[in-house]
């Protein structure tokens, strides 16, 4: 589905991504875990043209999206969703304008069918009810929601995740991810996830792919990564499973 081969990214002299080799396979759930500030949010906006790499290819529809021109990138955003952590939704807008934004702005649609299809996103998020709200007025569970109906309005092959989960209490949380398990069965989706929940990776992964010092130092299915004996993943796993115990006690 797509294909990362040694990108590489530095920022005012500060290396970043030091060349990622990474495939994203088709019909599938890729997480991307590693430490804060190591990159991760960095490689999911070179998928979708947000930065460009001084270094490197992404193939996607046997393309390399790095030699785009802005014009064939604006087909390409298309089919490769991108939903940003907070959301990103327009404030003066109603939740069903904003699910209708792409829609007005890329489709050529009758207002009807238009609002009959943002009537259908929204009902596959659970979220009809809230379509005449504006964003204010939503928690932020239900932001998301929003926010993911709107990536879907263009029927995208690919949706991208910056930490969809943050801000949640852990309830939460697996809903949101249950939800977005739910919309790649039903639209048939390849899904990206950044995530630090190593419970939930581990849950809901087809390969986790670990970032650290800026090189993917591991890939593979759940199962693969549980028995990793690199000393970064042994750490990173046994640090954030530590933390889910104590937190789990602290609620007790």
């Amino acid at each position: 589905m797509i294909t990362i081969r040694n990108l590489k990214k530095s920022f005012n002299g500060f290396q970043v991504l030091r060349g990622i080799n990474l495939v994203i396979p088709e019909g599938k759930t890729t997480f991307i875990m590693g430490q804060s500030g190591t990159g991760k949010s960095v490689l999911l906006k070179h998928l979708v043209g947000l930065l460009t790499p001084d270094e490197g290819e992404i193939w996607f529809e046997n393309k390399d999206l790095t030699k785009l021109s802005e014009k064939e990138w604006q087909e390409v955003r298309k089919k490769i969703g991108y939903l940003f952590q907070e959301g990103a939704l327009f404030d003066s807008m109603t939740v069903g304008e904003n699910v209708a934004f792409p829609l007005v702005e890329h489709a050529k649609l009758p207002e009807k069918e238009i609002e009959r299809e943002v009537d259908e996103l929204l009902s596959a998020v659970g979220l009809l009810e809230a379509k005449d709200k504006y964003p204010s007025e939503l928690s932020g569970g239900m932001r998301k929601r929003a926010a993911l109906a709107r990536t879907l309005a263009l029927h995208p092959q690919v949706i991208l995740f910056d930490e969809p989960t943050t801000g949640l209490d852990p309830i939460l949380q697996r809903s949101i991810l249950e939800l977005i398990m739910e919309v790649k069965r039903r639209f048939n989706l390849t899904c990206v996830i950044i995530s630090h929940d190593v419970p939930l990776a581990l849950r809901y992964a087809d390969q986790i792919a670990f970032l650290n010092e800026g090189i993917i130092v591991q890939a593979g299915p759940p199962e693969e990564i549980r028995r990793s004996d690199h000393p970064f993943i042994r750490k990173f796993l046994e640090s954030a499973l530590l933390e889910g115990v104590k937190e789990g006690n602290h609620e007790g």
